[in-house]
Order: C-alpha cells, then structure tokens, then sequence
C-alpha cells in the first residue's frame, strides 16, 4: 500500500499532463488516520467523477457500539454521517477549480427521508465513506497542485469532521438515531393495533411548497391536532408514550372543502411508509410499511394482468384475465395499479379522486337508469372497496371531495377543516341515510381472484448498442437498454438514488437467473431482497468491488412497478 508521501509525488510529477495520466492514481494510500481507495479514475474532466473511498478503523473512529448493533439504528447512523460529510463538504471545499466538474467533491446525500444507503458503511471493523472528486484539469491538462490540494488537505478534514465521533456533534448523532428507532418501533405496532396509520400531535404536514419536501415554516401552519374519537397512545422503546390519531383497517374518507388539508393529510400519510429526520415534521408519522398509492396512469402499457375483478365483458370480447395495452385508458390503467399492487403485496391501498378516473370510482344513478350493467365493462371501485377489505384484508383511505355515494361503504370519515381533523362518521352515515342515491351495487359479494405472473427472461435487454446501458433521470425516468421505463406516476420514489438502485436490482434479478421464467416477479424479487440482507447494497451493482456509493434502498412495490412499465416485458 502507498502513503500519502507517495500520493504527493505522483500528483506532483502528473501536473501539467493530459488528464488520461490520472489513471495513475488508482489504488490504495495510508493517511495517518484512514485509509484512501482510489477506485475508478475518469478519462475526462467530463466525464462521471471519480469514485474513491475513506475507511477509517472502527477503534479508531470510536462509535459507541449500542449505536448501531440495530440494523435501523446503523442505518440512521450512516445516514446521520453522510449529512455531515455534505456539511463538510459546504464549509471545507473550495469547490469548482477548472473545466467540467473538476474540484468537485459529493457524496450521495438524502434529503426529508431517512433511507439505507451505500454511500457510508459501518461495521464492526471500520467506517467508510464513498463519493466522487472531479479531478482537476484545465482543459484536458491536469492541475496537479488543485488536486494535491484536494487529495492531502480537504479530504483529510472531511473525513475528520464526519467519521470520528469525538469530531460529529453527539446529541444530534443519538437524536438521529432514537428518533429513527421510535418511528420504526411505531409502524410496527400499527397491525396488532389495527391501524393504517398513526399522525402524532403536533406533526407539521404541509411543506414549504409543491416543489419541496421541507416543512412549512410560517407562522400559521397548524399542527395537527387529533380528534378526542381518534385518540391513541403508543410507547417508544424506552416507554415513553406518544398521542396521536389513529386511523383502523378498513375503508376510511378524508373529506373536506378545497384546500382545508385534505390531500396534504394523504401526502404525508403517502410518505409515512419511510421514516424521516428530526425538525421534519412528520417524525412520528407512520404507515403500513407496504401501503401503495394508487391513481390513473393514462398512456402505460399494460402486460397480462387479471383485471376482471374490475372490468369485464369488453367489445369484441377481449380478454380482462390477461389483459395487454400498449396504451391503457384511465380506468383500465387504475384497476391494472390496484392489481398488480395486490399481486406483488399491500395491506394498504391509497387513493385521491382529483388523480383517478371517475368512470373507474363511481357511477352513479342516473348514469345506471341510462347506461344498463350489460352495456357497462367496468365495476366501479365503490363497489369492490368492501370485498377488498373482506376478501383480502386489504384497507382503502380515499380522499373524496365530489362523490358522497361512499358514505354507504365507509367504515370511517374523517373531516379536514383548516388542516384540522375532525371524525364525522354518524353524520356521513345520517346523511347516505336521508339522501338515499337509489344507485345498484354493481358486483358480486367475492373481490374476484388476484393473478401472478412469470415474466421470460428474454424481456429484459439492458444492452443498447452492445453495451449494458442502465441509467437513472430523477425519479421519473430509467433508460433500461432501449427501453425508457416511466415512474412519473409511482408517486412513493423520493430519491433518484432508489432509481438506479432498481435499475441495477432488475439487471442483478438477471444475472442471478432469479428471473427464470419459472419464478413469479414477487418470488424474484424476494429471492433478490434475501441477498441484499445478507451482503447490502453493492451486490446489486454490475461493478461490484468498485464500492459505489449511489444507491438507496427502494421497496418490493416500486420494483414491481417499474418492471411492469417496461414496454418489452413479457409474461407467462
């Protein structure tokens, strides 16, 4: 292994180079206090940054060991440290020096969500930090003394200030930690409570703007408040006792004039299958862990999906039991998202009318007086909402604002007035009582069957052009090969790191034959989820052993989601 002595030579011999020499630099260099992995070197000032590592010992760093022998407490943790190497990052890097992206330094940083990710590793035996460095260069000529600078004074204060203990500000680090732990001990205990959700009092719901995930900071923002008929305590860890609003199984409204909170109250419940940081406001706002947010997805192409619990009896007579579009209506498009959430497993659908396809959520009346069943393909979900809870134990929260035929469904409804909630449950049931609607239950007692499916192995070619291209463009967007997979409507992907983690998890349920054409994408993608508790996330890159650092931890649901968005999938 080389020393940072021998780090400063080459640096000093490669100035005033063509930058290709800076694969020079590849390999290890011992620090006094951590070690340097040089990994992958750019071949251009343009190019994606180089990839480098910092591991410092673990006796040395000095993390308490209760801190993280809890896989939830490593992973806030780990989050907690890469926050502070970003910070450090801000204060300590002079920044851009050169052409491109040259004296860049960054680190794969979170934002409102703590998620597991690949960009800091701690274990028993070390901490290791992953980020990239633009080198520098002036043109294509190296600038040795920027990168020397780089390398032998603002990496060093980096990993001071973010991978030793005694250096971190300590009471956040366990703030971090403990508030990490409550949250998940609290979704845990939503089943054997019945719940679907639990908003503590005192959470700040709305955010900055509909651009940010920052909470609202103005003086009227309205914490929340539970309704007394809502009231729950549940423990922490440590026995403290925490109030908030419970929400039971079963199908329940959020109802409400515009803009009283209605679908800022869904939002947050939306986001409340991750955990988030202190100061964001939704701390102990928890979710079923599987919950899937549903809506109309006009355009998807749909492959093989049993959509008749919803939709039978088309023109022509077309199949619902394997239904295929390259361009899914509205309605179609809704109940292919509520089966394929059913087939890759929730407990918890949810659902806003201002994204839904009407003719899928209701039909009324006088629409039934004039349009027979027999004419009609579609069962709307009104009238599947119930079975679905019966049948499957799967609940439903739906913010309604215009169609008040789901009071007869409706096991509880709460009110938004002012961001303030409200049960209004008897009075809904009084009303669907004296202003009966005369509309016919359109469906059978049974939900119907949820099918699976085994995609062939031949659906999946990351290659475009001969080479494997897999690439990640926000959350709305993979390039898989030729094909671009549209997430645009999987509104639960926070982070483009979860992105290309999927991207890369498709490509890995590949290499590793789990998509085989016998196993069903649930069982693969379980078979793929068993390995990354074992061995995390780098297994899944196609350059593992180069450590990337770039990956966040997406859940079953959105991996489903973007393998039956991929327009050459192909199924059994």
């Amino acid at each position: 292994m080389s020393s940072e002595t021998d780090l400063k030579n080459l640096l000093k011999h490669l100035d005033g180079r063509g930058y290709k020499a800076y694969k020079d630099l590849q390999g290890d260099y011992l620090f006094p206090d951590f070690i340097l992995f040089i990994d992958y070197v750019q071949g251009d000032p343009f190019a994606s940054p180089s990839r480098l590592r910092a591991r410092v010992p673990a006796e040395r760093a000095g993390f308490p060991r209760e801190l993280y022998d809890k896989r939830e407490g490593r992973i806030a943790l780990e989050d907690f440290l890469i926050r502070c190497f970003a910070q450090a990052i801000e204060k300590r890097v002079r920044g851009r020096r050169g052409t491109g992206k040259s004296g860049q330094i960054l680190i794969d940083c979170g934002g409102q969500e703590i998620l597991e990710r690949s960009a800091m590793v701690i274990d028993n035996d070390y901490v290791e930090a992953r980020f990239s460095v633009g080198l520098p260069a002036r043109g294509r000529t190296i600038l040795g003394k920027d990168a020397e600078e780089i390398f032998c004074r603002e990496i060093p204060q980096l990993v001071r200030h973010s991978l030793f203990w005694e250096m971190i500000p300590q009471e956040k680090a366990r703030k971090h930690i403990s508030g990490n732990l409550i949250q998940e001990n609290l979704r845990s205990k939503l089943i054997s409570r019945k719940l679907i959700a639990f908003i503590a009092d005192g959470s700040i719901l709305p955010r900055e703007s509909g651009i940010s995930n920052l909470p609202m900071q103005k003086s009227s923002v309205i914490p929340f408040q539970t309704p007394p008929e809502l009231s729950v305590t549940l423990e922490d860890p440590w026995g403290g006792k925490i109030r908030g609003m419970g929400i039971p199984e079963g199908v329940t409204l959020i109802v409400g004039g515009g803009y009283h909170g209605k679908s800022t109250l869904l939002k947050a419940i939306e986001r409340g299958i991750y955990n988030h940081i202190p100061g964001d406001g939704r701390e102990y706002l928890v979710s079923r862990a599987n919950a899937v947010k549903i809506r109309a997805e006009d355009g998807r192409r749909v492959t093989m999906v049993d959509i008749s619990p919803f939709i039978n009896n088309l023109p022509e007579g077309r199949s619902t039991t394997n239904f295929c579009s390259e361009e899914a209506s509205g309605s179609t498009s809704q109940a292919t998202n509520i089966m394929e959430a059913l087939e890759i497993g929730t407990d918890l659908l949810l659902v806003d009318e201002d994204t839904s396809a009407t003719n899928f959520m209701i039909r009324d009346a006088r629409m039934q007086a004039l349009v027979s069943k027999k004419q009609e393909p579609i069962t709307p979900f009104i009238d599947k909402v119930r079975s679905l809870y019966r049948d499957r134990g799967v609940s439903t929260l739906l913010v309604i604002g215009g169609s008040g035929d789901y009071f007869d469904v409706a096991d509880t409804v709460i009110m938004m007035e002012e961001y303030r909630p409200r049960l209004v449950t008897q009075k809904a049931k009084e009303i669907a009582n004296l202003f009966r609607t005369g509309r016919k239950e359109e469906s059978s007692k049974n939900f119907g069957k949820v099918g699976v499916r085994t995609p062939y192995p031949a659906s999946f070619e990351p290659r475009s052009d001969k080479k494997i291209k897999i690439s990640a463009r926000g959350t709305d967007k993979i390039q898989f090969g030729r094909d671009n997979i549209d997430l645009a409507s999987v509104d639960q992907l926070v982070d483009s790191s979860q992105t290309r983690a999927i991207g890369d998890f498709i490509l890995f349920l590949l290499r590793r034959k789990y998509l085989d054409g016998k196993k069903t994408i649930r069982q693969a993608i379980e078979l793929g989820f068993a390995d990354l508790e074992k061995k995390g996330l780098d297994i899944i890159s196609p350059f593992y052993g180069q450590n990337p650092g770039e990956y966040a931890m997406p859940r079953a649901q959105e991996i489903a989601a973007a393998i039956n968005r991929l327009r050459s999938l192909k199924v059994l």
